[in-house]
């Protein structure tokens, strides 16, 4: 009879693989914040100083300056309104969309009915299905409902996310179905069970995929872009790429637009990091 050892790993071979795992993660980090870093410090630019020196993480006292953001601000281009309605579509899509979503794989996770399987894998299918392919179809359907220039049409096609389904689904297997059932013989409608004691468990997993469906949302720029055609109705990715012009483009005023776009994103990120960590990793212990 054999038996074998594994020897523990020596404490300075621990030190030294987590020194390099964090040392990865930083030079990871540097690499994905240099081309933001090189557009905010451009946004503070003047016109002369882009044409000689380009875009680089290079900035002086000297051509410093706020006429980029005087300039975006001043009303000439309609960025309050673009913004506005970026930050309507965006917070009426995700909170439907987390709703919908969330009664669905509710229904996944605590109900047993015929061809259950068969409509989890579809969902599965459709979330391999790349958004172009079902772009054209799903735009005949929205001429025909006549919901052109109009942000129902925008939202429609979302409003049932495959990802939100599938992960709301694994978090909520997570859950004792005890509590359902307690619920169930307290007289709770199914309605109430949902909403009173359902919901209340999944802050974490609303505030990871609000996260998700919210920066989704906020940056989607090809559905929008075929569905509104009224300026005034444009949301901030379509207003920022109507300012591209055929005979030259004002790249300072651009930047400083995508500046701007970036930043309910990092507020959005930062206020709900915490739940956001929580609700990835519990969703995700559960297959």
């Amino acid at each position: 009879m054999s038996s074998s050892t594994i020897s523990p790993r020596r404490p300075g071979e621990s030190r030294i693989a987590g020194i390099l795992l964090v040392a990865f993660f930083v030079v990871l980090g540097v690499v994905v914040l240099i081309p933001f870093a090189s557009i905010l410090l451009t946004s503070f630019k003047d016109s002369s100083t882009l044409i000689r020196n380009g875009f680089n993480l290079k900035i002086s006292f000297d051509t410093f300056t706020l006429e980029n953001y005087k300039y975006l601000f001043s009303g000439e281009h309609d960025f309050f309104r673009w913004f506005g309605n970026s930050i309507f579509l965006t917070f009426v899509q995700t909170v439907l969309t987390l709703f919908i979503s969330a009664w669905v794989g509710y229904g996944f996770a605590f109900y047993n009915f015929k061809g259950k399987n068969f409509l989890f894998v579809c969902v599965l299918i459709v979330m391999m299905i790349p958004f172009e392919i079902l772009m054209l179809p799903m735009y005949r359907e929205i001429i025909a409902m006549k919901l052109m220039n109009n942000y129902i049409g925008i939202m429609l096609p979302f409003l049932a996310n495959p990802i939100a389904i599938f992960f709301f689904r694994q978090f909520l297997q997570s859950i004792p179905k005890e509590i359902v059932d307690a619920g169930r013989m307290d007289g709770c409608s199914e309605y109430g069970i949902f909403l009173r004691l359902i919901m209340p468990i999944m802050k974490p997993a609303f505030a990871a995929m609000a996260i998700y469906v919210g920066m989704t949302s906020w940056n989607n720029f090809l559905w929008p872009m075929l569905v509104l055609t009224e300026t005034k109705l444009f949301t901030l990715p379509i207003g920022l790429n109507s300012l591209l012009g055929p005979y030259g483009n004002n790249y300072l005023l651009l930047v400083s637009g995508a500046v701007m776009s970036v930043l309910p994103i990092m507020v959005l990120f930062f206020s709900a990091q915490r739940f956001f960590i929580e609700g990835m990793s519990t969703g995700s212990v559960k297959g």
